[in-house]
């Protein structure tokens, strides 16, 4: 009897334990570059976090004062996978330009672009908590 509880009491203690370790769904995404596709993705985290020296994944946006009291902008997004593949388009379509601004840090990255202007025609982020990096997740 006292052996059962005992047992029991363990049993309790290590499901509780490998409950704390696996807290929380982590979803590496490696950047892959489809050069035939004209598509790039990846996480952000998964990126940096890369055992080589060549992913990158990421947009962003410039804005410049025309100096006639208004400004123009233009985005970019740009990556680079494991095997040296990379990718880069850029857009000053406002709607785009709003989908690079609506980004948040640790995200999923997606674009598309036109491989002869480089244009990008499609761009996309997920912004889930699985792409948190576990260190500053425990830290929040």
């Amino acid at each position: 009897m006292k052996l059962s509880k005992t047992l029991a009491a363990a049993s309790a203690i290590a499901t509780i334990l490998s409950g704390a370790a696996i807290a929380g769904k982590v979803q590496p995404a490696p950047v892959v570059v489809d050069l035939a596709n004209n598509t790039a993705g990846g996480d952000m985290i998964s990126a940096r976090d890369a055992a080589n020296e060549n992913e990158f994944i990421g947009c962003g946006v410039r804005k410049f004062d025309d100096g006639a009291g208004g400004a123009w902008a233009y985005g970019f997004c740009q990556a680079e996978d494991a095997k040296g593949n990379r990718a880069f388009c850029s857009t000053d379509n406002e709607d785009l330009l709003d989908a690079i601004e609506a980004s948040a840090d640790f995200g999923y990255v997606t674009f598309n672009w036109n491989p002869k202007t480089e244009t990008c025609t499609r761009i996309g982020f997920s912004n889930q908590s699985l792409y948190v990096p576990k260190s500053l997740g425990s830290n929040l």
